[in-house]
């Protein structure tokens, strides 16, 4: 469901809020450096006047925590350490309580429900050291819309700690996986970036892989072998309408949005040859971009459109390769030791993530569009198909260990920040595999 969120000014005490001048307030989090401590955070229950809905300002309050704890970047304090109490917090912090228990941020708020069954949250941000008010605001919208208005506000703080845009409000996709491993059942599912509010796409009668969000959110690309025909179909998310995108010869797949949403890039394998092409989503109309001899695949759009990159074994061995977005001026830009696949482009433009394969091991890492920088932040025996989360600075991707005795192997998703740290596994109901984050959710 859309969410139609109201900024409110409540009286007196949001009008503070809203109008605190940032100069004093000298709290950040550093998300540049290698290895930062976490930030000790406060995050207290929203308050609410009445106990039946005490429970769903814990619940509020859960969530950002969780989501801030999951950054990395903040340390949520026990709030069994708590001095003062969440009724008292409305009338303004103690500061010295919480130096006390060695807070430097604290989070607090309320929760009403309305005379015609809305919900009303509200939130404010406070540096403890200075004493000093950061941020507050307040949203009223349905009340199912509570988890997302948690999501809205830890975007807000980590905004406002950071100096980045946050990443909570967002999905993820991916491809859920069970049964055996010569005969796996996969299932397109989508779920909240912290895995509540999970649900499946399909059924599992054919095979699916490599599925993506178009900017909007409300539509999906992926690759399914229905009817044993591998094609490129595009899902509406809120109508449930699937289409097969183009009616092409030969098997297409691993299929991405440009980020305006107007195009599909692909690729299509025809007499054991594969090539990249474009489709216009508007008129239909198709554009081959690539014509080589060798394997062009994994195609992705530069944010701003006028470039794709790519991984080819024209030169001899899998490598990345960047052109123009007609096809033109195509140039090599992988030069390490091994193979390189599933390349993407940051949503900021300034990154290229891919999965590295060398003497036996997988590595997710990143490089420069030219290909300079180059570095890896994760490896394994299996890790590949990353995915940016719309701020351009968290990942996700999968994982698959060894088989066990029994001959099984187990694939799950993790996500990981651009400085190597805080890989945390993103808990799914059964194996998965593909992922792909969404922008934030509009």
């Amino acid at each position: 469901m859309p969410l139609r969120v109201l900024s409110l000014l409540f009286g007196a005490l949001f009008a503070v809020a809203l109008t605190v001048a940032p100069a004093r307030a000298q709290l950040t989090v550093d998300i540049v450096r290698g290895f930062a401590e976490p930030l000790p955070i406060a995050v207290t229950d929203f308050h609410s006047s009445t106990p039946e809905q005490a429970q769903l300002g814990a619940d509020i309050a859960k969530v950002i925590s969780d989501n801030l704890a999951r950054s990395g970047l903040f340390v949520p304090i026990d709030q069994r350490a708590f001095i003062q109490d969440v009724a008292s917090i409305q009338n303004g912090p103690r500061f010295a309580d919480w130096r006390l228990i060695n807070a430097k941020a604290l989070v607090g708020g309320g929760v009403e429900i309305t005379s015609d069954g809305r919900l009303r949250v509200f939130y404010r941000l406070w540096d403890v050291l200075a004493e000093q008010e950061m941020t507050g605001l307040g949203y009223t919208t349905t009340q199912a819309n509570w988890r997302r208005i948690a999501h809205i506000i830890s975007d807000a703080i980590y905004k406002r700690m950071t100096g980045e845009d946050g990443y909570f409000d967002t999905r993820l996709v991916y491809v859920a996986e069970s049964g055996p491993q010569d005969r796996r059942v996969k299932r397109l599912a989508i779920m909240d970036q912290d895995g509540a509010n999970h649900q499946f796409l399909t059924e599992g009668q054919n095979l699916v892989l490599t599925p993506r969000f178009s900017p909007t959110t409300q539509e999906i690309t992926y690759l399914s072998y229905e009817n044993n025909r591998p094609r490129v179909y595009l899902l509406d998310l809120q109508t449930g309408r699937r289409e097969v995108l183009g009616d092409f010869p030969g098997m297409t797949f691993a299929p991405r949005f440009s980020a305006d949403g107007n195009k599909v890039v692909m690729s299509m394998a025809e007499a054991g040859n594969s090539d990249i092409y474009t489709m216009d989503l508007r008129t239909r109309r198709v554009q081959q971009l690539t014509r080589s001899p060798a394997i062009d695949t994994s195609p992705s759009y530069a944010p701003d459109g006028s470039r794709v990159v790519f991984n080819s074994d024209r030169g001899g061995s899998q490598q990345l390769y960047v052109m123009n977005s007609d096809g033109s001026d195509v140039r090599r830009i992988s030069f390490g030791q091994g193979r390189y696949a599933t390349p993407v482009w940051s949503p900021r433009g300034d990154l290229i993530a891919f999965t590295r394969m060398h003497q036996g091991t997988f590595y997710i890492g990143v490089m420069k569009p030219d290909g300079q920088g180059e570095r890896m932040l994760a490896s394994g025996f299996l890790v590949e198909s990353p995915t940016w989360a719309p701020n351009g600075r968290v990942m996700s991707f999968y994982r698959t260990e060894r088989a066990t005795s029994q001959g099984q192997q187990r694939s799950r998703l993790y996500t990981i920040d651009l400085t190597g740290f805080n890989e945390r596994e993103v808990i799914t109901p059964l194996d998965a595999s593909d992922p792909a984050w969404s922008p934030l959710i509009p």
